[in-house]
């Protein structure tokens, strides 16, 4: 019995695996040069702003005390917001 190229070489067996190359490992793209405290103190709609005009992608404003995820987001600013004024700011 004459078997074909990737045939099985028992009747009723699987055919042998294709073997694929991994993907590429992504390369995150970089977050703008700016300092998070420098909204510190800035009513929280001028701070967001100016922070998607520096270049943050994602601007989340929270209350004091929320719970959030901790997962890392690049270009992700967060303020947390008091009486409408930014009382601290970090990345991610």
């Amino acid at each position: 019995m004459t078997l074909g190229a990737g045939a099985p070489a028992f009747p009723g067996a699987a055919p042998a695996p294709t073997v694929a190359a991994m993907a590429p490992i992504p390369t995150p793209p970089a977050e703008p040069q700016d300092s998070p405290d420098r909204y510190v103190g800035l009513a929280s709609q001028d701070a967001e702003r100016e922070a998607r005009a520096s270049g943050w992608t994602t601007v989340r404003s929270l209350p004091p005390g929320a719970i959030i995820t901790m997962e890392y987001l690049v270009g992700r600013l967060n303020f947390e917001v008091q009486e409408g004024v930014v009382t601290r700011s970090w990345k991610g």
